[in-house]
């Protein structure tokens, strides 16, 4: 009996409430709305349970129909049909996990539980299935002799090796074993994710006094009340985000509020209550390497960076190593800087560093981050600065759209037209933070675009940016204005895929090729076209003063050393994890991961990592196991292209319009490392990269360009 017929009325019932979950589901037939938005007027917490049981019995089938089809197997009737089947599922699961990350409630998580394993299954009973792995090994076999174009080629090998990577070629015994850990794996993976959200939840810090939060804005104290308000509690609230380091600690000038709230931070999820996800991440650990055991790979590493950029941990790793020098060399220089400017001696505690590096900021570089913020208000530097640089670079444009139904009521719709003022796509934002809503920032999809299934894209880009009180402007940071331009990039790659395959599409691409584009567009923030735009006093409308703008761009190196050292720290410490031997036991969180940053001489005094183990979404809830080091190896990526596109005149329609044509568009169409240096002429040089941090390249073993690497 499958995964789906085993799914028991009783958990149906938990699911939807007791709801007659027989009634019209709006998963059931395809969405009329423009793009085929999904109905979330119309979509209940009952409907998706009942919606994916039937997506995952109706791909079932599907695919039952082509592994015991008495035709010959050609590319047509396996391929193409597997890249056809499953549109059912598809249609529920997009809706649902944007949901689940960006609305979830209680019940939204009972589902999520639930359906972890089931679809883990079900992915098995795909990618495990003997009959059908036959179908696809023989078409792969012709490989040489088909009359396939290069995407048809791609998808070919790209379909056939995720069956190999799967397991595919593994006995019966293997497989169940299999699909054992597969099942555990998803269930603790979701377990951790719904465990962080409600740790860090319960971790912010309620403080009764105004003067524990001197050194914060006007607009940042009233929002701090408005939390307090919304949980019915007296005095202020600072909620915790997602990373180690908390915004708030570099203007707070009480040492105790600081103590207290980056306590919080580093403690959320090592409580001892059932919010504790230590264990959680200790087993994931060791499943991961069993599984990769199963495939014949000495470490879970191994197995996923085969058929990434870098191809292997070593390779990764010793990327990582190179860095390293020059990470103690600029946090040193900074801690100096710090130290002569306020007569310290010795270590300088974790939550201080930030407060003391902005107070030098100011001093050095007469710099207050507070007087920046007015001239950065959140919807203008997303219409003028990050659609702006979007329009001039590849000619599209956007409209706002009302008459959509969207899961919540921050949620702004854009429609977006191609150059030609065709339809391209639609676009969905929601920036602001919500208890209901997972930390960080991201970029998914609710529709993919496929020219197979005629299907454009609708794309999504989600924040957390502090919601002000009613009547006040949303006013960011320099660095959150930073990630806006960051999870656009991303935004992009969906956007402007132009693809036949659905799972060829957007950024279906290596982990460590997939920041890139984000990253990327990053550099048009400051660009000064696009700066001068955006950054606009939210009452006046008046541009920055161009001192003002001036000190910012100079100061945009300072602390360098310190973010480098913290996200270094935190990709060491993932490779780490995912290059445990399969033979060795389940480890202990705390220790494991003090011996590792040690191992790795990354374990700075006063820069933990930017995520500690127990809250490390990336790569124990999402999908960057052993897969961190790509923020920084897509870095030498886009520093590396944006000195390209220095060389040829900077933001022109011509340069634009080359990078969507030749990278952007084409999703996994081809070999990432073989695109990036069709596109550039040549392969990436770590140069551009160093001097864009504003490191000596010096403290960096580097070679002549980065082809050794790749």
């Amino acid at each position: 009996m499958s995964i789906v017929a085993e799914v028991t009325e009783n958990h149906l019932n938990v699911a939807s409430g007791g709801a007659d979950w027989t009634a019209a589901n709006p998963f059931f037939s395809a969405s009329v709305l423009p793009f085929g938005a999904p109905p979330f007027d119309l979509i209940r917490e009952e409907h998706y349970l009942p919606a994916f049981v039937a997506g995952m019995q109706t791909q079932q089938d599907e695919v039952r129909a082509i592994a015991h089809s008495v035709e010959v197997a050609t590319f047509q009737n396996t391929l193409v049909a597997l890249e056809r089947s499953g549109t059912l599922l598809t249609r529920v699961a997009s809706p649902f996990f944007c949901v689940a990350g960006a609305e979830t409630n209680e019940r939204i998580q009972v589902i999520q539980q639930q359906i972890a394993p089931m679809l883990s299954a079900h992915s098995d009973s795909i990618y495990l299935d003997a009959s059908l792995f036959v179908r696809v090994h023989a078409v792969y076999e012709q490989l040489g002799t088909l009359s396939l174009n290069a995407e048809d080629e791609r998808l070919l090998q790209e379909t056939h090796d995720h069956f190999v990577r799967a397991g595919a070629l593994l006995d019966d015994a293997d497989k169940e074993r299999m699909r054992a850990l597969n099942a555990e794996q998803a269930t603790l993976q979701t377990t951790f994710v719904n465990k962080v959200l409600a740790a860090s939840k319960k971790a912010a810090l309620h403080v009764e006094t105004p003067e524990q939060l001197a050194g914060l804005g006007e607009a940042e104290i009233a929002a701090a009340q408005a939390a307090a308000q919304s949980r019915d509690l007296v005095g202020f609230l600072l909620p915790i985000l997602n990373t180690s380091q908390q915004p708030l600690l570099a203007s707070l000038s009480d040492p105790a509020t600081r103590r207290a709230l980056w306590h919080n931070s580093l403690t959320r999820t090592e409580q001892g209550d059932e919010n504790d996800t230590r264990s959680d991440i200790t087993r994931l650990a060791q499943l991961r390497a069993e599984r990769a055991a199963l495939l014949g790979f000495p470490s879970y590493a191994a197995w996923k960076l085969e058929n990434q950029m870098a191809r292997t941990p070593e390779t990764a790793i010793a990327f990582l190593d190179r860095l390293v020098p020059a990470a103690h060399a600029s946090l040193a220089g900074e801690h100096s800087a710090i130290a002569a400017h306020f007569g310290l001696h010795g270590e300088i505690a974790p939550q201080d560093w930030n407060f003391y590096a902005e107070q030098v900021r100011k001093a050095e570089y007469d710099l207050n981050e507070d007087e920046v913020k007015p001239y950065f208000e959140l919807t203008r530097v997303f219409e003028q600065g990050v659609l702006f640089a979007a329009s001039e670079l590849y000619g599209i444009r956007f409209q706002v759209r009302t008459d959509l139904p969207v899961w919540h009521a921050d949620v702004t719709t854009y429609e977006v037209f191609d150059i030609d003022g065709g339809h391209l796509a639609l676009l969905y934002t929601d920036f602001f933070k919500r208890d209901s809503k997972r930390g960080g920032a991201w970029m998914n999809s609710l529709v993919g675009q496929s020219r197979l299934l005629s299907e454009q894209p609708i794309i999504c880009n989600v924040c957390n940016y502090a919601k002000p009180v009613p009547g006040q402007p949303a006013l960011l940071s320099s660095d959150e204005v930073a990630t806006l331009f960051h999870e656009f990039g991303h935004a992009l790659q969906g956007l402007f895929s132009d693809v036949e395959y659905p799972s060829l599409a957007g950024t279906a691409v290596p982990r460590d090729f997939v920041e890139f584009p984000s990253q990327f567009n990053e550099h048009w923030g400051m660009y000064p076209k696009v700066f001068d735009n955006y950054a606009r006093h939210h009452e006046t409308g008046k541009a920055m003063p161009t001192e003002l703008a001036t000190k910012l761009r100079k100061a945009r190196n300072f602390n360098g050393g310190h973010a480098l050292a913290e996200v270094l720290a935190a990709a060491e410490l993932d490779m780490q994890w995912h290059t445990l031997s399969p033979d060795e036991p389940q480890q202990d969180a705390a220790t494991f991961e003090a011996t590792a940053l040690n191992r790795k001489h990354v374990d700075f005094a006063a820069v933990p990592p930017r995520y500690r183990s127990s809250y490390f979404a990336h790569i124990f809830g999402g999908g960057y196991a052993a897969g961190y080091y790509a923020y920084l190896w897509a870095e030498m990526l886009d520093a590396d292209a944006y000195a390209w596109f220095e060389e040829h005149g900077g933001l022109t329609r011509d340069n634009g319009d080359r990078l969507r044509r030749m990278v952007l568009a084409r999703g996994n169409t081809g070999d990432p490392a073989e695109m990036y240096s069709a596109w550039r002429g040549r392969a990436p040089e770590l140069g551009p990269m160093l001097r864009g941090r504003g490191l000596a390249a010096d403290t960096v073993a580097v070679t002549a360009n980065a082809t050794s690497l790749l």
